[in-house]
């Protein structure tokens, strides 16, 4: 009984949304009640209900509300909300332009978006303490307590990496020296999978260091005919933090793992969302790319280069030219020698400034998409110069010119800006997963939350 109530949590993001949008229609409805004193003073409340939850859903998710790992305090939380709601506003505003039959007055729409905020700040608050209640968490037994397992204990224990599970304790395997704190744990007194099923365990993580003869697998397999999952170490530190853990990953994880989807359809899909989101930021960004071309011109005078061109490296180590408003002085790099970006670098002008903290720089990378050497989302791509040393120095990094790269990505959202080869490693976690992971939902998913990026200005440097 108690197992029915634990789900993954991709399962609870959904649930919150099936809330949030319930919240927001019938917020709706109440706001139509108290601006006329009845719910049918407007017709068709019901779609209008629905696109005004949609939309404002669409700018919440526009700015990491829906994010399987966001951390912050609740005034980030807040205020993340409150643009998110003036996003939908804008949003709405433009549909009820598009189709006016949708219109449901600015009393209405003002009323709904206040009790909207209210109802979705109270349900947030409920839901939160929902998931950290132990007994709709997932229960989590580790098969193992060495240095793989005891990550485990210390890469995942704060709370909020541990948010829908919680583990029940490690078991240590014969020969296997103990590395996790001995309160954690546990000796079975019946086999493994009657202890697990007695003590309602959901899964169990398999992270022994040395795996001959130390993984019991015929009562392995007996969990699994008991509807208990069993997951190994690396997978399931995929799935909860949303990156490949270097440390843990071989070889043959790489080979027999889910992902990797290279089908004609899936790069038919990829390109055609590539050029329809190119060509639909460009269509909204053009007088900003005007804008910034003055600028540019303006500080630096007559003569001097607006864009910006430089070798990168793209899929399958093939280079190309990339181009980005000039940010930097003409004479940077007057040496020839490539050099990350500092933190209040000197070279960057002070139009460069600008334009690199909201990530104006960026958009000429749109002729870049448009010609198919770069996706819209998909890993950063980096200097041959970079490429090569880090190449040597960090493994698996090839991997990422699997897929074309990107000008938003699934590293951005989650790393600060790279500068540095301890933070291109790290940022390689990411760009793995999303090398395994990609699809079109996970592409949208990360074009709507890089908004976030630009109103924050994160990672910018």
């Amino acid at each position: 009984m108690w197992r029915s109530l634990h789900r993954q949590s991709t399962r609870w993001l959904l649930l919150l949304a099936l809330g949030e949008l319930l919240c927001l229609g019938v917020a709706l409805n109440m706001a139509t009640w108290l601006r006329f004193g009845s719910i049918n003073a407007l017709g068709h409340l019901p779609e209008r209900s629905l696109m005004f939850a949609g939309m404002i859903m669409l700018g919440l998710a526009a700015m990491g509300q829906y994010q399987l790992h966001m951390r912050t305090t609740w005034f980030g939380l807040l205020a993340r909300q409150a643009i998110g709601f003036l996003l939908g506003a804008l949003g709405l505003a433009v549909a009820f332009y598009v189709v006016p039959q949708t219109f449901v007055g600015r009393g209405v729409l003002g009323i709904a978006l206040v009790l909207g905020f209210l109802a979705v700040t109270a349900f947030r608050a409920a839901f939160i303490r929902l998931v950290e209640v132990e007994a709709f968490k997932r229960r989590i037994l580790v098969l193992g307590a060495g240095v793989r397992a005891s990550q485990v204990h210390s890469r995942l224990r704060r709370q909020s990496d541990r948010r829908g599970f919680v583990v029940v304790g490690f078991v240590a395997r014969d020969g296997e020296p103990v590395e996790v704190p001995a309160d954690r744990l546990l000796s079975l007194d019946s086999p493994l999978d009657a202890w697990a099923e007695a003590q309602h365990i959901d899964e169990i993580i398999v992270g022994v260091d040395d795996r001959r003869g130390n993984l019991l697998m015929e009562e392995l397999l007996q969990c699994r005919q008991l509807g208990i999952a069993v997951t190994d170490l690396t997978t399931f530190f995929e799935r909860e933090s949303g990156r490949v853990q270097l440390s843990l990953t071989h070889p043959s994880w790489l080979v027999y793992s889910g992902g990797f989807d290279s089908t004609p359809m899936r790069k038919l899909t990829k390109r055609g969302f590539d050029l329809a989101a190119a060509v639909l930021v460009l269509a909204l960004t053009w007088p900003l790319m005007l804008l910034t071309a003055l600028a540019i011109r303006i500080e630096s005078g007559a003569g001097q280069p607006v864009l910006y061109r430089q070798e990168r490296v793209g899929v399958r180590g093939k280079t190309f030219q990339l181009i980005k408003f000039r940010s930097m002085r003409t004479d940077a790099e007057r040496d020839g020698i490539a050099r990350w970006a500092a933190k209040h670098d000197n070279r960057v002008t002070r139009v460069g400034r600008f334009i690199r903290k909201v990530r104006l720089d960026e958009l000429p990378q749109l002729w870049n998409v448009l010609k198919g050497e770069m996706s819209f989302i998909g890993p950063r791509p980096e200097r041959p110069q970079f490429v090569a040393n880090l190449t040597k120095k960090i493994d698996y990094y090839s991997l990422r010119h699997t897929l074309k790269p990107g000008l938003a990505g699934w590293a951005q959202l989650r790393y600060p800006y790279g500068a540095s080869e301890e933070d291109a490693a790290e940022k390689l976690k990411y760009d793995l997963y999303y090398v395994k992971n990609h699809n079109l939902v996970f592409d949208l998913l990360i074009l709507i939350q890089t908004l976030e990026v630009v109103v924050f200005g994160r990672g910018a440097r």
